[in-house]
């Protein structure tokens, strides 16, 4: 694709739109940047690219701003149905998002990962795996890290690793991943897709353009990611913690074993550090990927080894005066928290809420009436929370995280488990869930500031 001297409008400033502008505009693009949020919004934003020469919109999405372009750059968080797009669509302007953007200058062999849940650990094992097969290895993608911003540090050899979202998978045209990977789909992001089937149909994009020299790794355990296999061209790898695959990655006897023609024992079960039966999962889809990207067994070994858990998932922070505290603040969907619960067997004081997805909380219940001792809601999603999982345990109405820290410390004693795991997005109240993680942690510091000196306080 050929920028130099054609206008260029960005949609939308989080991270990757503000990466896709600044390479533009390196690569000779006459570039604005368009965004609906205030000035004052994007003010941590907006200084770099004024300092590059790009024109900024805040405010309001101009129909004349959107009209006078060559190509628009849509950043995930903007839904493709938004007015001024949809114009531009039938004035035969060309509109692909970063991904795609990205795709069309990127080197070397991509892997792509999504799926509903898990993505991010998987996306790090992934990198880590291959790494230690000595391939140059670049990991990121929706994990954080634009992915345009790898194209100047890529080259034939270099393997890119990304998680990849339904929000960037409906923009894509000729985005091409050497090893795809669908981890699971279960219901999210509905208020987005509009329905389940919409939200399916948007992963299933990861497979549109590969051909069979490449690879498609698939959960044999979801029954929608089964499906997902029929008439693919790609060569499918399956794995499975419950049952062994003809082809792909599972558990046998304590361990995991890849199976391609002739079997490979990879490790046993016992040296997993993650923690949570999904994590086992997890650790299947990052190994069968880097044995289909040619990764010595040995090497994968000691990748998963040496691998701990990645922040605000399942992260262990502190135990104070007997009480462990976990911030799960990725789990921004009903699926992520039950498998968040899955991982503990009882006594767990359990935050939830935030901004709602559409989802249905009543699914929560069978686990919450068996392992949690106390609800704490926050947040836009709280009286829908509480409406939808009844009187399954006690719950008590904190609306604001810091409120919920506190009431779970004063509720909870030697033995139990407060859990961040909120089954809703962050944005009424927080930037992200990284952000949400992050204050979390710091409540949680600050309490066991409070209990110093107390018997029992201090971390392990």
């Amino acid at each position: 694709m050929e920028v130099k001297g054609k206008r260029v409008l960005v949609v939308g400033l989080g991270k990757s739109g503000v990466a896709s502008a600044l390479f533009l505009e390196s690569r000779g693009a006459r570039v604005t940047v368009s965004d609906a949020k205030s000035e004052d919004q994007l003010r941590d934003e907006i200084p770099a690219l004024l300092d590059r020469g790009i024109t900024v919109e805040t405010g309001k999405h101009g129909e004349r701003t959107f009209r006078d372009q060559e190509l628009i750059v849509v950043s995930p968080g903007v839904p493709s149905e938004v007015g001024p797009l949809e114009h531009a669509r039938r004035l035969g302007i060309p509109v692909i998002g970063e991904i795609e953007l990205t795709a069309r200058f990127l080197q070397g062999k991509i892997v792509a990962i999504t799926g509903s849940n898990g993505k991010t650990t998987t996306t790090t094992l992934t990198g880590e795996i291959i790494a230690s097969g000595g391939r140059k290895t670049l990991v990121g993608g929706n994990i954080g890290t634009p992915a345009i911003t790898f194209v100047e540090h890529s080259s034939p050899d270099t393997w890119v690793v990304l998680e990849i979202s339904s929000f960037q998978l409906e923009s894509i045209e000729t985005f091409r991943p050497h090893i795809s990977a669908v981890l699971n789909v279960t219901p999210d992001h509905l208020d987005r897709h509009g329905s389940m089937e919409n939200y399916i149909a948007a992963k299933a994009r990861i497979f549109e353009n590969q051909t069979a020299e490449d690879y498609a790794v698939l959960n044999a355990d979801n029954e929608i990611t089964r499906r997902l296999a029929s008439g693919l061209k790609p060569q499918v790898l399956w794995f499975s913690r419950q049952h062994a695959v003809e082809r792909g990655a599972f558990v046998r006897d304590d361990g995991i074993v890849f199976r391609a023609g002739g079997e490979v024992e990879i490790m046993p079960l016992s040296e997993i550090a993650l923690k949570g039966a999904h994590n086992v999962e997890n650790v299947l889809a990052a190994v069968a990927i880097g044995m289909a990207a040619g990764v010595e067994p040995s090497a994968i070994r000691r990748a998963v080894k040496d691998f701990r858990a990645v922040e605000h998932r399942l992260e262990y922070v502190a135990t104070l005066r007997g009480v462990e505290y976990y911030n799960d603040s990725k789990a921004t969907n009903v699926d992520a928290t039950i498998k968040a619960l899955e991982s503990f067997s009882a006594n767990i004081h359990l935050i939830l809420g935030g901004k709602d997805k559409g989802s249905d909380y009543s699914t929560l219940i069978p686990l919450i009436a068996g392992r949690v001792k106390r609800v704490y809601t926050i947040g836009a999603a709280a009286a829908k929370i509480e409406s939808q999982i009844g009187n399954s345990t006690p719950v008590t109405s904190a609306q604001t995280l810091e409120s919920a820290v506190r009431k779970a410390a004063d509720q909870a004693v030697a033995g139990d488990i407060v859990l961040l795991a909120p089954a809703c997005a962050s944005f009424d109240q927080f930037p992200s869930y990284e952000q949400r993680g992050r204050v979390f942690k710091e409540l949680v510091r600050s309490l066991a500031a409070l209990q110093s000196g107390a018997p029992g306080s201090g971390g392990r």
